[in-house]
């Protein structure tokens, strides 16, 4: 198994995990180190939606939090049959926090399309702008 197929079953795996009681939307997403480290995460609902959390700020947070700071790519899987990119707030995180990486879509049926995150995201605010 390459380390891209385990980034995806990472994140399919991450994906059962989810806390999705109002949506019903499993999402999974896996965050690799500069070092071939995987961080994964779900996403978890609250009742009150802003407070919801997204599988990628999970994964991306889990990873800072245990003191990495660069990234290659992340990974999201979703049982859909269009893949699913990351929402807008988590481009701003991906951004903020990895740069311009590899972000891989993925589908439970082995659908996959990779972007770089400047793709997804064309015009992120940043430090720059500070």
């Amino acid at each position: 198994m390459t380390q891209k197929e385990k980034l995806i079953a990472a994140a399919e795996r991450a994906r059962l995990r989810a806390h999705e009681p109002y949506s019903h939307f499993k999402v999974g997403a896996a965050v690799e180190t500069a070092d071939g480290q995987i961080f994964t995460g779900c996403n978890i609902e609250n009742s009150t939606y802003g407070l919801t959390v997204c599988a990628e700020r999970v994964a991306i947070f889990k990873a800072v939090s245990e003191g990495h700071k660069k990234f290659t790519r992340i990974a999201v899987a979703t049982d859909t049959e269009k893949l699913t990119p990351p929402c807008g707030a988590c481009r701003q995180i991906i951004w903020e926090f990895c740069g311009d990486i590899e972000i891989i879509l993925a589908n439970l049926k082995g659908r996959t399309k990779s972007y770089r995150t400047r793709k997804l995201f064309p015009k992120p605010f940043d430090h720059r702008f500070l």
